[in-house]
């Protein structure tokens, strides 16, 4: 068996992903650069806080579409506490609830947010991509594009210090990043092991990495889209979001 058809082992498997979480992850975007480095002005950080909440409220629905695809109890079991993490048990629970608190804290009201009628084309386009994939790709590959999920610990940490540090005014609306430290490890270790027992030959494997990457460039997408429209040259879509900075 030729080096290109073995199957990985689990510490070989995981050094892949690690090396695309390097390369691909949006830590080294020059939006949340600039993010983390106190260059963003109010305006751009309420644009950024409007737009992520579109991802954030189609979390929970990615993962009911992968909830729906399994044949597997003992995996549905495990896979719908990342529904609870999000949506919670009841109003103003979960982890959408909480990055609402976020936004509100940057200056937007309750109704431009959820309203999501001011987010840019370009992350409804990279969002509902997501969805697609974990929709129409193999099982596998669904579960596969959760791998973002290695990273995010320490992208969060940063952020957290950084926000605090720069942007006192948020004030303590953080809790969402808060409980995501303790939820994201979780849940990529229930997700790397499936995956890794689930993929029996290297073709399967190198599926769940390219999946990986998949959602990366989802990630990025979304930056770029920000990026272009409030950062350089600054040209939002018709009928988005409009920075008003005082």
């Amino acid at each position: 068996m030729s080096a290109d058809t073995a199957i990985l082992s689990a510490e070989e498997f995981r050094a892949r992903l690690q090396e695309i979480g390097e390369e691909r992850y949006h830590h080294r975007h020059p939006f949340h650069l600039r993010m983390h480095e106190g260059q963003l002005t109010r305006g751009q950080l309420q644009a950024w806080a409007l737009n992520r909440f579109y991802y954030q409220s189609r979390i929970p629905m990615k993962d009911a579409i992968i909830l729906s695809r399994s044949e597997d109890p003992e995996f549905r079991r495990a896979w719908r506490k990342r529904i609870l993490d999000h949506d919670g048990n009841s109003a103003g629970e979960g982890g959408i609830a909480k990055w609402l608190r976020l936004a509100e804290a940057t200056g937007l009201t309750r109704g431009q947010v959820t309203g999501c009628e001011g987010v840019l084309p370009g992350t409804r386009f990279a969002v509902d991509a997501y969805l697609d994939l974990v929709r129409n790709r193999t099982f596998l590959e669904a579960v596969a594009s959760s791998f973002t999920e290695l990273f995010s610990p320490t992208l969060i940490s940063l952020r957290m210090e950084r926000l605090k540090e720069h942007y006192p005014w948020i004030g303590g609306a953080l809790d969402y990043f808060q409980a995501r430290l303790t939820q994201a490890p979780e849940d990529i270790d229930f997700a790397f092991h499936w995956v890794y027992q689930a993929a029996k030959t290297r073709p399967e494997q190198e599926a769940a990495l390219n999946a990986l990457r998949r959602k990366c460039d989802i990630l990025w997408a979304q930056l770029d889209a920000l990026y272009y429209a409030y950062v350089q040259p600054g040209w939002p879509s018709p009928g988005a979001f409009q920075i008003k900075e005082p």
